[in-house]
């Protein structure tokens, strides 16, 4: 049976950029389909009705039809525009971390997620009604290191199995996960890391947001915590991403 030239799908805008003289390609994380490429034919236009609704990380319902290259929008409504998100230079910049971690790990029509698309509309509106960025941030790079298949191992040593003690530790981001001080040693890149902060990682590894939002950490381990888990993405990611630049010039 041939799949429907066209159909519907709800999705979150993860970013766009110019196509042609006056259309807009986009990347959208949807929940049916996961990530797809969508073309707005005319968005750029001035008078175009579209544009409004394709703003990054703005949560539209709307309506694909097939192309020889990406889908074409044919309709498009907004369901969550997220304005607290865009009223804030700080808010904007962590909305804009959110969707771009999870672009850089995708790539188009692997295979619908729904747990990520929750995880993705979850986060976004934690953050618009005003809940703690660090502790948003912090649990949505866990669990979507859980549903990627990244998830760091922080109970038993990643090199020789053995259970992690209290003591000093090591991070491997090469070996996915804590090391041993006798494994640690084996590895250059690896970074030490103390048993506080290895507590408040596996707290929010193994706690529902409900819990997480528990743990109050001081500055300097959340500090610890946000340099050590951007030690792991950008190892995985083979490179750095652009929004953590943009929110460091925002905290100046």
């Amino acid at each position: 049976m041939n799949s429907p030239r066209s159909f519907n799908v709800e999705a979150i805008v993860l970013r766009h950029r110019d196509w042609g003289e006056a259309d807009r390609l986009l990347a959208l994380y949807t929940r049916q389909r996961g990530k797809v490429s969508a073309v707005a034919k005319g968005a750029r236009k001035i008078r175009s009705r579209k544009a409004g609704h394709l703003q990054p990380f703005t949560r539209i319902t709307l309506q694909l039809a097939r192309a020889r290259g990406p889908y074409i929008i044919t309709q498009v409504e907004t369901l969550d525009a997220y304005l607290p998100l865009r009223e804030d230079l700080n808010l904007t910049g962590n909305a804009s971390y959110i969707v771009e971690l999870l672009d850089r790990f995708t790539y188009d029509e692997e295979e619908s997620n729904l747990a990520i698309f929750n995880l993705l509309n979850d986060s976004l509106n934690r953050l618009s009604r005003g809940d703690d960025i660090w502790t948003v941030i912090r649990y949505y790079e866990m669990r979507l290191l859980d549903y990627l298949g990244f998830r760091p191992r922080l109970f038993h040593c990643a090199g020789c199995e053995a259970e992690i003690k209290a003591e000093e530790q090591f991070f491997s981001a090469e070996q996915g996960g804590v090391l041993c001080p006798a494994c640690g040693f084996n590895y250059p890149s690896a970074r030490p890391v103390n048993i506080e902060t290895l507590k408040y990682l596996r707290h929010f590894q193994r706690s529902s947001y409900q819990d997480a939002q528990r743990a109050n950490p001081n500055p300097k381990m959340r500090s610890n915590i946000e340099h050590l888990m951007q030690f792991y993405l950008t190892y995985i990611l083979e490179r750095g991403l652009n929004s953590p630049q943009f929110l460091k010039e925002v905290r100046r």
